[in-house]
């Protein structure tokens, strides 16, 4: 069977420092010739000696018409830098992809809408982009709108819906113009969990139909379940690809060293931006004896950031994560005011709450009860071992969660 995707020694490289090579319109290339000759007089010495890296080294594989292929891996691998170049966002370095057949991708929150132009148009804009007509564009109309659930938005400009109405269309529109490629990149991070449920369902339903999907997730969990096959990268390179189970579970057993603390002195290489930087996390379990974590071990995470903003209304927030991507809690800190400076935060995981299992942490610093302003996922790991094996019984605790509770056992 011919493939509907190839890809060969793909290979994208960046030069740090500099936006990465796309490509342009032809506006954008006429005004880089104007300016090149002025790039060379004001000294080229300073990029030809800027570091580079490579984002993608070598990636090939097949994909044929109709398969769903998983691709995972830690922040960084190279997975969205892959489904950018598989799109045409992003221009390889070296290496070739093709595409037999119509491809729609779902890469960030509103990509592809136009801001000024409402919902409805947009639909029809991504449609025509697709190369549909517009009678076919109608007959699927209602369905978009009705998956999106934003009939009372339909004729407002996009520019002023929220990250999640943005998320509902882009979607919809995503899914249900019969593209016969579709790319999807970790769109379950936006939404609640009805409607990142019913997008899974979604995606099975366009699988069903001989579509193929190439879909990103650190879910772990929804890459199983939609995926047979999956690559793993790392570093730009595919470093295990096969049955999905098997390549998760790889997976899972080499993240399973523990990072239980990260540090950063300077604030100039460390997480976040202008408004706020990430100082350190840690997890500690509170019996100093122990030097390992189980089930009974109550521990503190803490963490702190620089805070550039005076004045400021700011609270953390805290996701728990089982090494399958399952949320176990997420806990945040009272939003209140704080001065410009360090600020300090924590609180305690009782024993006797979670599971034996493999952990990691995601933390956000919220302003204003609603403003993300930094979003950290997989920044600590840590591991919850058994400790009370009782009699016979070998396998693994069921639940995500493991407490412990007062019963009343009688004989009557």
């Amino acid at each position: 069977m011919k493939s509907i995707v190839r890809v060969e020694k793909l290979s994208k490289q960046y030069r740090i420092g500099t936006k990465g090579a796309a490509y342009q319109t032809l506006r954008e290339s006429l005004v880089g010739a104007v300016r090149a000759p002025f790039k060379q007089l004001g000294g080229s010495n300073g990029s030809k000696n800027r570091e580079t890296i490579w984002a993608l080294k070598e990636v090939s594989f097949d994909v044929a018409p109709g398969e769903v292929v998983g691709i995972i891996g830690n922040n960084g691998a190279g997975k969205s830098t892959l489904l950018k170049t598989l799109a045409r966002i992003t221009e390889p370095t070296k290496g070739k992809v093709e595409l037999y057949g119509r491809l729609s991708s779902l890469l960030e929150v509103g990509t592809g809408f136009h801001p000024e132009l409402t919902g409805r148009e947009n639909i029809y804009l991504n449609g025509a982009i697709l190369g549909m007509r517009k009678a076919d564009i109608d007959r699927k109309f209602d369905e978009i709108v009705a998956f999106a659930e934003l009939e009372k938005f339909l004729d407002t400009p996009v520019k002023h819906y929220s990250s999640g109405m943005y998320m509902r269309l882009a979607f919809a529109v995503a899914s249900h113009l019969e593209p016969e490629i579709l790319l999807v990149d970790e769109v379950l991070a936006v939404g609640d969990a009805a409607f990142q449920k019913k997008c899974l369902g979604r995606m099975g339903e366009v699988a069903k139909h001989g579509r193929t999907i190439l879909f990103v997730s650190h879910n772990l969990t929804a890459v199983k379940r939609l995926c047979r096959r999956t690559l793993r990268l790392e570093r730009g390179e595919i470093v295990d690809s096969g049955d999905t189970e098997q390549v998760v579970l790889n997976y899972i057993r080499s993240e399973t060293q523990t990072r239980m603390q990260r540090r950063w002195d300077d604030p100039q290489v460390a997480p976040g931006g202008t408004d706020v930087r990430l100082h350190h996390l840690s997890i500690t379990p509170l019996e100093q004896n122990d030097q390992r974590i189980t089930v009974r071990t109550p521990i503190r995470l803490e963490a702190a950031f620089w805070n550039y903003l005076p004045d400021a209304v700011l609270n953390f927030s805290v996701v728990l994560y089982n090494i399958e991507g399952i949320a176990i809690f997420n806990t945040g800190s009272v939003a209140r005011t704080f001065p410009a400076g360090l600020v300090r935060g924590s609180f305690v995981i009782p024993g006797d709450f979670l599971n034996d299992d493999t952990y990691t942490v995601r933390v956000l610093i919220v302003k204003d009860t609603s403003v993300v302003l930094l979003d950290i996922s997989n920044v600590l790991m840590f591991e919850v071992q058994d400790s009370d094996r009782q009699g016979n019984w070998y396998g693994k605790w069921i639940g995500t969660v493991r407490p412990k509770f007062d019963w009343e056992v009688n004989v009557e």
